[in-house]
């Protein structure tokens, strides 16, 4: 009798839901009536923008259990949502309750702005210390010195000016905060600026990134503070900060991208908390591991997933997703092989020796070179610009900077196209695919290089977004043919580890962001294997592609998806979300402009579209050379016209500024096309005019210069110059922003590292764009992504590494998390 009076319950109920469910939707979809059997996507014409709204409006209500986009794919039609909704009820009533979030840490107006202060003091004093070790280091060493005694004091120069850059942080660190421990300080507070220079200091020292992926990175780390096992590999470029509270046992392997850093900014406040791995422990490519979270010995944790804070990984056991779930995936997967101590030590060393004695003399010896050959190139054209005073010696400095700024700028890129196409070709006969090879040897070495180049960004910022980048990366070595082209085959990031044995299938696109991983690495050994991506796909931003996934042709791979690799293979299908979960491949509003992407009208549009492209070729080259050539000038006139007049004050301040001018500028330049440009359109062709105009801000968007402001007031005065609504004391540690007019963030909003706002998609040749609004106090977490057409309700907390779906309406005060995030 109780189970037929429970089950007539949930009947009941279902009915019910079923009722409400009907009547949410027919408003959202503007009809009279849905049918309970209708497929939402298949029969009634929805989207994704469409559920969301759905989603959000049943939420809205109260009477209903929260409805999650996830839950919307698993379900789609009114009946099955209804009952899946009944039965997740009773569950949901017996399940704990999310713990409330913590109340804001106020921020005060005035530490705002003496915090700005300080952090500008900072770096005109460490400018000024700067100019002064290096001017008395160069008369000290070099100067007076003629032929090989001048070319070894310049290597004994340069060696130890890099020995110095990289003790600085270091002695900074044990100077103003000695050993972290777990805390919270006040944004904005004195106890805050301490931790910035000590960050600021560590994110921005040349050495620690050529440390990268050797066994001298583990001993930096340790003199940081960090423990650090035996045998550890680290191949991330996310440099940690809280470094004593970082526990690493031995034989762990950290892939690329992924990100440990020990600590998050959330509601004006830095939490700093631990994060600990054992022994023999993995962590896939873009994993993020938030603070006070653990792993055991012998853990996994798989590609593009997330331990949040609180989560530990049992010894031996694996786990991916986002939040990460226990799988059966093996994520390591390449065989050991014998690396002693005798190899890891003799790589380090000459390593080192690299740097010291040949990379940083070389180019020390390079750039002087090149500045006096192009001084007495200027000097045989015009002989009054070395002997001028006054205005001739500022016509002087001029033309040296305009001579060599260009020479400089277009002979790199000269140089760049050379060696990206040259380097890995010949490189690469030295290391057979397939093949186990022990790590620290000749071919690590050699595989390194062909992935640094095949991961430089400059290029694909250059011709990505149009039919040009189809002809580089064949050039870099990608296998591509048979290629349709739609002048936007690739976004303006894609990156590889091999090119040579990347495959990406023909008519397949791909927007921004996609990593294709070649190499797999333990703790003794790499191999390099071939990576494929089928035909008639598309691929969303931010997808990480290993060698051995289990996709084929005709495949959506949504935004931050988790690429599977194992179980079936996937096809004529979409994937969302880590762990991932199939989709309709395409909907209904995709595929209205599908007639211009065949036969005549693709020809015209895209003649016009490649035309249009050249000149935002054109735009790019030219504003970022003017850019070079405004840091040249500056620095120039520091060195030749005040170097006697206050010399070591007035250089100083003149090389800090030229940093902050060059940011300033490409700020504004992007600034100035968005004002040209019509508003990014809602929906349309990618051979609209519209469209290119966006392709084009995307190009001039200023991502490296603005890092300088990361974690300071000055930041959100280069974003309100670029066009975002902003509001007062937001703090913004490395948010990256596509739309920068399409978005508003409100007062005291956190924005934690490579975290980003990105209010427009381009799926399959159709452009699609929206407003994104964040409300006050809003948190976005370490590599969060907010998506288009996203309202965030005041104090509301995106958790790390999530992914909030376009149209999505977040409650005040709600803790959103997961790819695709949810209400907890």
């Amino acid at each position: 009798m109780a189970e037929s009076a429970l089950i007539e319950e949930r009947l009941g109920a279902a009915t019910r839901a079923e009722r409400i469910l009907a009547e949410v939707l027919a408003g959202v979809l503007h009809v009279g009536r849905v049918p309970l059997d209708s497929h939402f996507f298949d029969e009634l014409g929805a989207d994704s923008l469409v559920m969301a709204h759905f989603c959000a409006r049943v939420r809205k209500r109260g009477d209903l259990p929260p409805v999650s986009m996830k839950d919307v794919y698993a379900h789609p039609t009114i009946r099955s949502l209804a009952a899946a909704m009944a039965d997740a009820a009773p569950a949901a009533a017996k399940s704990p309750t999310a713990g409330a979030l913590e109340l804001p840490t106020p921020t005060s107006a005035r530490e705002h702005v003496l915090c700005g202060a300080l952090q500008a003091l900072f770096y005109l004093g460490y400018s000024y210390l700067g100019v002064l070790a290096a001017i008395e280091g160069y008369r000290w060493l070099v100067a007076g010195a003629e032929g090989v005694e001048r070319v070894l004091r310049l290597v004994l120069f340069g060696g130890a000016a890099f020995l110095v850059v990289c003790a600085v942080p270091i002695a900074a660190k044990w100077l103003l905060v000695g050993r972290w421990r777990p805390q919270q300080i006040r944004l904005w507070s004195l106890g805050y600026v301490r931790f910035w220079v000590v960050k600021a200091l560590i994110w921005s020292n040349p050495g620690v990134h050529l440390f990268i992926g050797s066994p001298l990175y583990g001993l930096y780390l340790r003199a940081l503070g960090a423990k650090i096992g035996p045998r550890v590999v680290i191949l991330s470029r996310r440099i940690p900060v809280c470094t004593d509270l970082l526990t690493i046992g031995a034989g762990t392997v950290i892939r690329r991208e992924s990100s440990f850093l020990g600590y998050r900014a959330q509601a004006g406040r830095i939490e700093i908390g631990p994060v600990t791995l054992g022994r023999d422990v993995y962590v896939g490519e873009m994993a993020v591991l938030d603070i006070d979270t653990s792993m055991g010995d012998g853990a996994q944790l798989g590609h593009t997933s997330t331990l949040l804070s609180g989560q530990a990984v049992p010894a031996g056991e694996r786990w991916h997703g986002s939040p990460a779930q226990r799988t059966e995936t093996d994520y390591a997967r390449v065989a050991p092989a014998r690396c002693g101590r005798l190899r890891r030590t003799a790589y380090a060393a000459l390593t080192l020796i690299g740097i010291l004695f040949l990379c940083a003399p070389l180019l020390e010896w390079g750039l002087g070179l090149l500045f006096l050959e192009v001084s007495s190139l200027v000097e045989a054209v015009d002989p009054s610009v070395q002997s001028g005073t006054g205005a001739l010696a500022v016509r002087g400095v001029l033309i040296e900077a305009l001579a060599f700024s260009a020479v400089l700028f277009f002979g790199a890129v000269l140089v760049g196209v050379l060696a990206v196409g040259l380097v890995p070709r010949a490189l690469s006969v030295f290391i057979k695919p397939d093949t186990v090879y022990p790590l620290y040897g000749f071919r690590y070495a050699v595989h390194r290089v062909i992935a640094g180049l095949g991961r430089l960004r400059f290029f694909a910022v250059l011709f990505g977004d149009s039919s040009y980048i189809v002809h580089f990366l064949t050039w870099v070595g990608y296998r591509l043919s048979p290629v349709v082209q739609t002048g936007s085959n690739f976004g303006s990031e894609v990156k590889t580890s091999t090119p040579f044995l990347t495959s990406v299938g023909s008519g397949t696109m791909v927007a921004d962001g996609l990593n294709m991983i070649n190499d797999e690495v333990s703790s003794t050994s790499f191999r390099v294997s071939r990576t494929a991506i089928g035909p008639r796909n598309f691929v969303g931003n931010y997808v990480t592609y290993p060698t051995g996934g289990r996709t084929a042709d005709n495949c959506l791979l949504a935004i931050k998806v988790m690429i599977p690799l194992d179980g079936k293979i996937r096809e004529g299908v979409g994937l969302l979300g880590s762990p991932p979960f199939e989709i309709p491949r395409s909907v209904e509003r995709d595929s209205r402009f599908d007639h211009l992407r065949t036969g005549e009208a693709l020809r015209r549009g895209l003649a016009a579209k490649n035309r249009f492209n050249l000149r935002t070729i054109g735009i790019f080259l030219f504003t970022r050379w003017l850019g070079v050539f405004l840091i040249v000038l500056i620095d120039l006139a520091a060195v030749e016209l005040f170097y006697d007049v206050l010399a070591h004050a007035v250089m100083a301040a003149l090389f800090a500024l030229s940093a902050a001018v060059a940011a300033v500028y490409y700020a504004l330049v992007e600034r100035g096309c968005e004002m040209l440009a019509p508003p990014p359109p809602a929906i349309c062709s990618i051979y609209d005019p519209g469209f290119w105009w966006v392709e084009r801000v995307w190009k001039l968007h200023p991502i490296s210069f603005l890092h300088i402001f990361d974690g300071t007031p000055f930041k959100s005065v280069i974003w309100r110059l670029m066009g975002v609504r902003i509001g007062r004391r937001v703090f913004d540690d490395g948010v990256h922003i596509s739309e920068p007019t399409l978005t508003t963030v409100g007062d005291e909003c956190v924005l934690n590292h490579e975290s980003k706002i990105q209010c427009d998609s381009q799926e399959d040749g159709t452009y699609k764009s929206g407003q994104t609004t964040l409300g006050a106090g809003c948190t976005i977490g370490v590599g969060a992504f907010v998506h288009y057409g996203v309202r965030m309700g005041d104090g509301s907390v995106l958790a790390a590494d999530s992914f909030l779906m376009k149209g999505e309406e977040v409650p005040p005060r709600a803790h959103w998390a997961g790819n695709p995030a949810r209400g907890g």
